[in-house]
């Protein structure tokens, strides 16, 4: 096992360190880094670690959304309003409704089954986005119309109304029917995961207004009721939908209104963590990529994959229809919504374990969609960030 930690971390960071130097996003070195130390190339992690891999990938992401959460200005994302909200939904629904469209023609899918490949690609990927919206924020670009804070918290809850309508359409494709339950969920999970982080947020800044404790101690305890939020969706979720993630991030949020000036240096301590965590995100993502499944889904899956982007492109234009935003802020959230990886990582594979005639098939787009849209998304981001959103 030790070896293997030493191999993802010296190789991460190298690969990371190459890239950058070749202008490309150091996340695209860490992906390949995975695919080449995965059990399907040179097979050098070992299984114990691969076996944790989505308990370590999700830590990862707890440890970004909330670093997300405690720097993220609420008062920003008001101002933009409405957009905001149709950030969280209206792309996914012009991507899946794209793939429903399209998948049946060049994978010879049934509707269903298009439908079951849409909600896995649908979802945008936080672990991409989130610490490149940070860093935007930190730079002071896009700060007027408050673009990054609108990206990063459309981002969040994008996920939570994806795997909410996975759930509906896998067992659509099960069952061969479809419950009007399964859609109450997404809103009832939202506003449950808000009010918990909200509440456990605004308990923690009066706890630590009265009583001194380090920085460090701070960040411990963030990180262990984020666990116990991620506990609880995993112990009660099908009974009670919550969202774990939301509530993450909303703990940092009314932790900020609390304690503005805490919450900034705590924010500091998981900018340093994530250092650590980026390296195993990404290269545990990449270790997921069956490069067999890629190679034999042919030039269809690709130009499907690019096809339904257009789609959730045009989905985020819709979103800004009869706003102040300039057009080259709509170019950069169109773009900004094109990374793909963690969800589907976690998901893309499930509908293949559920037995699923379409199962092989949707982890081989989800597998492509990671490896195209990540690195590209991340790619388009860096360099027309500059160019297209004005600094403050």
């Amino acid at each position: 096992m030790f070896l293997s930690l030493a191999l993802i971390l010296l190789a991460g960071l190298a690969a990371g360190w190459l890239c950058r130097k070749a202008c490309l996003p150091a996340l695209l070195g860490m992906l390949f880094t995975g695919v080449l130390l995965g059990s399907y190339v040179l097979n050098l992690i070992d299984s114990s670690i691969l076996d944790i891999s989505a308990e370590i990938r999700k830590t990862a992401l707890i440890i970004i959304l909330m670093r997300a959460g405690l720097s993220l200005d609420i008062t920003d994302l008001k101002k933009v309003g409405r957009p905001a909200v149709l950030m969280c939904f209206v792309p996914a629904c012009f991507e899946i409704a794209g793939m429903i469209l399209i998948a049946p023609k060049l994978l010879g899918l049934t509707l269903t089954e298009a439908a079951v490949t849409g909600v896995v690609v649908a979802a945008v990927s936080p672990a991409v986005i989130v610490p490149k919206m940070l860093g935007l924020m930190e730079e002071g670009y896009g700060k007027k119309n408050s673009i990054p804070q609108l990206v990063l918290a459309g981002a969040s809850v994008d996920d939570v109304f994806v795997i909410v309508m996975f759930s509906a359409f896998t067992g659509l494709a099960q069952n061969g029917d479809i419950s009007a339950v399964s859609f109450l969920k997404i809103p009832v999970s939202i506003v449950l995961g808000i009010l918990c982080g909200g509440v456990v947020g605004w308990l923690l800044g009066q706890y630590m207004k009265k009583i001194h404790v380090r920085d460090t101690v701070k960040m411990i305890i963030f990180v262990s009721m984020a666990f116990l939020f991620v506990t609880a969706e995993d112990s009660f979720g099908k009974t009670v939908p919550f969202s774990s993630l939301i509530a993450v991030m909303c703990t940092g949020l009314s932790y900020q209104k609390v304690r503005p000036e805490s919450a900034a240096r705590i924010s500091g301590r998981f900018s340093r963590v994530w250092v650590l965590a980026e390296i195993f995100l990404f290269v545990l993502v990449g270790a997921t990529v069956n490069i067999q499944y890629a190679v034999k889904s042919g030039i269809s899956a690709i130009i499907l994959i690019f096809a339904v982007l257009v789609f959730r492109m045009l989905g985020v234009f819709c979103c800004f229809i009869c706003t102040k935003l300039s057009a080259k802020e709509r170019l950069f959230c169109m773009i900004s919504y094109i990374p793909k990886a963690t969800v589907q990582a976690a998901i893309g594979g499930i509908p293949l374990s559920m037995g699923l005639a379409c199962g092989e098939t949707v982890l081989t787009v989800a597998v492509l969609s990671i490896i195209i849209t990540a690195p590209l998304g991340a790619f388009l981001i860096e360099r027309t960030h500059r160019v297209l959103l004005d600094k403050g």
